[in-house]
Parts: C-alpha cells; sequence; structure tokens
C-alpha cells in the first residue's frame, strides 16, 4: 500500500530542474487567469466584507490584498482565496473536481510576498501543491464529493500548505508537521454553493495552509501522520479511498495538472459543456428559442447536486442552474459575461417559460467533463454532445484566456497581467503591488 504521506514530501521536494517545462507553463497560465478573476471580482460584496474584515484585525501588513491593502500573510490568504472564487470563473481540474488556483495561489502568493520571493518560486510552489492536492483528491474519491465536501476548500488546503512550506524553506519533518497540522483545518462544504460561502471555501483552504505552514517553521507539533495514519484525513473523509492516484505515474514522470480547465463561461463548471453543446447547435442550424419544444441533456449524476437549481433566486443561484443556463443560450445573453448574471434574470418570464422546456437526467455512462442530449424542435431532433476533456493547444489556450481577460478588464490591464505571469525579472511583490490597486 502506498504511503500516502511520504509521496506528498516527495512530490513537494522536487527540485526544479525535475519540473517538466509544460507543466510549469500550465502553472503560468493558471496564474495570469488566476489574477485576471481576482481582478475582475475585487468589487464583489464578498470582496469587499471580507476584505474590511481582516483590514479591522490589523497586524503587520506584509501581503497584498486584492482591490487594496496589506495583511499578515494568513489574513491575505484568506481575503484573495475567497475574492479570486467571487465570480466562480476559475480554473477546475475534473481528476476530483476542485478548482486548483483559488485555494493554492492565494497562499503562495501571501508567503511569496512576505519572504521577497520570485515570480519562477511562487508558480513551481503553487504547481506542486496544487499537484499533490489533486492527487490527494483522486485518493479522496467520488464518495468523498459526493457526501457534500467542496474539494477546493479541503484537498486543496494540503496544496496550499505545501506551497507555502516550500516558500518557507521547510524541511521535510516541519513539512510532514504542517501537512499533519492541516488536516486537522481542511475544511468545506458544497451547501454552500451560490452564496458568497462558496467563494470562502477558497479562502479558508489558502489560509488553513498558510497557517499550518507557518506554525509547522515555528517548531509546532502534530500528529505523526494526520493525513492517512490512524483517524486521519482520508479514513475519517473518504470511505473507498483509490490509492492507486500516488503510485500510478508520480511526478515528474507525469503531472496531472496539466489537465486542468479553464472557464469561459461565469458560472459553474459543470454547465460548461451543456453551454458549448447548445451553443454550436444553436448556431450550426440557427435555431431560435421558439423553435424549441424541448430540450433534453444527460450529465454525470454527480453534477445533479450541484448545478441543477431549478428555481434559482439569486444570479448566483442560476450560476448552478442548467435550465436557466439553456435559456440563456437561446435568449442570446452572453454568458460569459459575469455581468449577465444579475437577480433580475430570475425573474425574467421569457427565461423562466424557456427553463420549464429543459430537462436534465443523470448518466454514470457521462464523463463528468461531459454532455450529451437532444433538441426537440417543431421539425425534428438534433443530437447535441460536448467534452470538456479534449486539450486545446498552448496556443489557443493563451489566445481564449487573453480574450477572457480583455473582456473582463479591458485590453490594456490584460495585457499588464499577461505580462506580470510572463515577463522576465518579475518578483511576487510586483504581481501583489498589480493586484492591490483599486
Amino acid at each position: 500500500m502506498p504511503d500516502i504521506m511520504q509521496h506528498l514530501l516527495e512530490i513537494a521536494a522536487l527540485k526544479s530542474a525535475e519540473i517538466p517545462n509544460n507543466a510549469l507553463a500550465t502553472a503560468r497560465l493558471s496564474l495570469f487567469d488566476w489574477m485576471v478573476v481576482s481582478r475582475a471580482g475585487r468589487g464583489e460584496p464578498a470582496a469587499r466584507i471580507i476584505r474590511e474584515m481582516i483590514a479591522e484585525e490589523g497586524g503587520s501588513g506584509r501581503a497584498s490584498l486584492i482591490g487594496g491593502g496589506m495583511a499578515p500573510a494568513r489574513g491575505a490568504a484568506l481575503v484573495n482565496g475567497t475574492i479570486s472564487h467571487a465570480l466562480d470563473y476559475d480554473d477546475t481540474h475534473f481528476a476530483h473536481v476542485g478548482h486548483p488556483s483559488v485555494g493554492i495561489y492565494p497562499a503562495a502568493l501571501a508567503v511569496a510576498e512576505d519572504r521577497g520571493a520570485s515570480r519562477e518560486a511562487l508558480v513551481e510552489a503553487f504547481l506542486l501543491g496544487a499537484e499533490a492536492s489533486v492527487r490527494l483528491g483522486m485518493v479522496l474519491g467520488a464518495v468523498h464529493y459526493n457526501r457534500g465536501f467542496h474539494q477546493t476548500a479541503t484537498a486543496g488546503a494540503f496544496g496550499a500548505a505545501i506551497a507555502a512550506g516550500r516558500l518557507l524553506g521547510l524541511d521535510q519533518r516541519q513539512l510532514r508537521t504542517a501537512l499533519s497540522l492541516v488536516a486537522t483545518r481542511a475544511s468545506g462544504l458544497k451547501s454552500q454553493f451560490g452564496t458568497m460561502g462558496k467563494p470562502y471555501n477558497a479562502g479558508v483552504s489558502a489560509s488553513n495552509g498558510v497557517e499550518a505552514a507557518m506554525l509547522a517553521a515555528r517548531g509546532f507539533s502534530s500528529a505523526d501522520d494526520g493525513v492517512a495514519g490512524p483517524q486521519g484525513f482520508v479514513g475519517t473523509h473518504s470511505d473507498a479511498p483509490d490509492l492507486a492516484a500516488f503510485w500510478q505515474s508520480p511526478p515528474p514522470a507525469t503531472f496531472i495538472f496539466e489537465d486542468v480547465k479553464y472557464k469561459l463561461h461565469a458560472c459553474c463548471h459543470g454547465t460548461h459543456a451543456m453551454i458549448e453543446a447548445l451553443a454550436e447547435a444553436r448556431q450550426a442550424q440557427a435555431i431560435q428559442a421558439g423553435d424549441v419544444r424541448r430540450v433534453k441533456i444527460r450529465v454525470n449524476p454527480r453534477w445533479l447536486k450541484v448545478c441543477d437549481i431549478r428555481a434559482p433566486r439569486t444570479g448566483l443561484e442560476v450560476k448552478f442552474s442548467y435550465a436557466w443556463l439553456a435559456s440563456m443560450v437561446f435568449s442570446g445573453i452572453d454568458t460569459a459575461s459575469d455581468a449577465s448574471y444579475a437577480d433580475a434574470l430570475c425573474n425574467d418570464p421569457a427565461l423562466a417559460g424557456f427553463a420549464q422546456r429543459v430537462e436534465v437526467e443523470g448518466d454514470t455512462s457521462v464523463y463528468d467533463t461531459a454532455t450529451v442530449g437532444v433538441i426537440e424542435t417543431q421539425v425534428g431532433e438534433i443530437a447535441i454532445s460536448h467534452d470538456l476533456a479534449s486539450r486545446l493547444s498552448q496556443a489557443e489556450l493563451e489566445g481564449k484566456l487573453r480574450r477572457k481577460a480583455s473582456g473582463l478588464l479591458g485590453l490594456a490591464e490584460a495585457d499588464l497581467l499577461w505580462q506580470a505571469a510572463n515577463g522576465e525579472g518579475i518578483g511576487a511583490a510586483r504581481i501583489g503591488e498589480m493586484l492591490r490597486r483599486p
């Protein structure tokens, strides 16, 4: 049986020269995308509330707060994790159904700023933390997610601890302590979806990771193995752990993180395959909303507990509603723009009427990343399908993410953030400076 703790420590200890360039390039794309959605979310109500709370607590301001101000690293991680997930427009890894960037980059940046680290050290720390969190999330398995745990906050907290610990220079003994400590802090429930509690989960992940790493650095003690030891996190949070996630092609041979997917619609990633499938059919067949008698889609059953809100009450809940999002597609409402998700959508009789014609069914044969189904029109049926699992080239990804950034922030700021994520001689302090601008 693989030693999960030891595998986590081995990932965390990889030398820079052992990390493949392709994996680093993907991590830099995630840095860019994370910076973009963070800046775009800085004015959200959740952002204002949590930023004000941490500002009132005071302390040594050594790390940037998105949208303005400085705070101690742990508080900055909490604020920035929450803000960057406020729009729900960040990356997703479907191997464990979690959002790596929002739970780990805030922890890494807070410590990197505090320690004066380079951008490359920041990216490496994030990548190793993200890789470890995805693999641990796979060990926890579908039962963990389906029971109601939000992997962004649970598995993500271990990744945040690894990222923070690497930047703090923890040795193997100290990092073992940090991972065991974060095991008793890692938390987050899917019951919060559709509320400010969901982005808060991401902030909690980042903050927990920083806290555990900093305590370990100061000599705090913990259980020898709080991850997979007796009554550890894996045993208490999953009935059927899948240990193959660690012994099948571990890093540096393979970085599972490279399969991360980026959002091009400002809503739950579980709905994106449906949106793409409907949009492709609508454009190819010139289908109008009035032509549609019924839309029948099949998705993996796990999504029915996440994004099948039949009667959303707020714009946030619309982001988790297959029926309402299908209505938006056929009404020509831009699902890529966060401004589209106003509370007024929920009172639109035309959208409500179309939503009644959308049927969603769970099907275990459909992958998490896919949607299949049919559009019934007045003249016949049109089969639809889309799978997000297909990898885009690096150039395609760059183009799509830069267009997303320009749409959210304008071309000028998008270009500045791109340079910060990819330019030479950039330090974590410069990234923090750009993020804290009002």
